[in-house]
């Protein structure tokens, strides 16, 4: 199944879990009410997206002058890959990693750790730079702000569920012959977590279409597959200090501690299959 197929699949089971859930809730009123809702709060996210993360980590711009190198790898990257130029950000961390925001192509950052730029040979930096770029290329914050705000929506239509159970409000099933408080407090227990496990599902697919998509610009797949397992090593040994789960998605790599998250609810693939994806790929 392609990266492309899975992640509409995957927006499709969450457009079908808000339909149903708000159904059962609060009609057609509570899912609209519940949908709107969400749609302003990650509208906001996405629209200042690219501020919000780079002034949570410290991120400066960086002139040309001051990283050649870095310029001109992404130079000739996003000319390949058919994109403007984006900002450049240096992120002031010993622990190497980097990534990509922004609400298109347009307006697209990439922002790199001082460590990254230290462990990283030109060919390892070009494959990463190339995975990031990928990230603008694919569109991938518009798509995970969509995921967010379905998820979102649930997680508001749950919490009325549990409201409705604690202290007797009516949904559709109420109005047609009786309440079940237990099935709405169930409700309101499972279906934030069944949507937060389709929303990484989303995330980890298109982790692996940005593997794929920048093993093409790059030209070859072995950079970046040299940089991945140096960078899981470096995040494992020194994970960034100030990293927070609402902002690891955005890394190539997850910059938390690996015990901190189950591997279920991970925003990025396993690196052992990330590679071994990579490996397949005759680039």
């Amino acid at each position: 199944m392609s990266n492309v197929f899975k992640t509409g699949l995957l927006l499709a089971v969450l457009t079908v879990m808000l339909v149903l859930i708000g159904g059962a809730v609060g009609g057609r009123q509570g899912m609209l009410i519940a949908f709107f809702v969400a749609v302003i709060m990650n509208f906001v996210s996405y629209w200042f997206s690219d501020k919000m993360v780079l002034a949570a980590y410290g991120a400066q711009p960086i002139e040309e002058a001051s990283a050649p190198r870095l310029y001109a790898i992404v130079h000739r990257l996003t000319t390949r890959a058919g994109i403007p130029m984006p900002r450049i950000y240096l992120i002031p961390s010993e622990t190497p990693n980097a990534f990509a925001t922004g609400r298109n192509p347009e307006h697209a950052v990439v922002a790199v750790t001082e460590g990254i730029m230290r462990i990283l040979d030109e060919e390892e930096l070009e494959g990463v730079l190339a995975h990031e770029l990928s990230h603008v290329k694919n569109r991938d914050v518009l798509i995970s702000t969509i995921a967010a705000t379905l998820a979102g929506a649930i997680t508001y239509l749950a919490h009325m569920a549990q409201w409705a159970a604690m202290f007797g409000g009516r949904s559709r099933d109420d109005e047609e012959g009786g309440s079940n408080p237990l099935a709405m407090i169930l409700l309101a227990i499972l279906a934030p977590i069944a949507a937060l496990l389709v929303q990484m599902a989303v995330s980890r697919s298109r982790e692996f279409q940005a593997d794929a998509t920048g093993a093409k610009v790059a030209g070859k797949s072995w950079g970046l597959m040299k940089a991945l397992e140096k960078l899981q090593m470096a995040n494992q040994q020194m994970p960034m200090a100030d990293a927070t789960p609402a902002t690891a998605h955005l890394f190539i790599v997850n910059p938390l501690s690996g015990e901190t998250l189950m591997r279920l609810f991970s925003t990025h693939p396993p690196l052992e299959e990330r590679i071994a994806r990579l490996r397949a790929m005759r680039v």
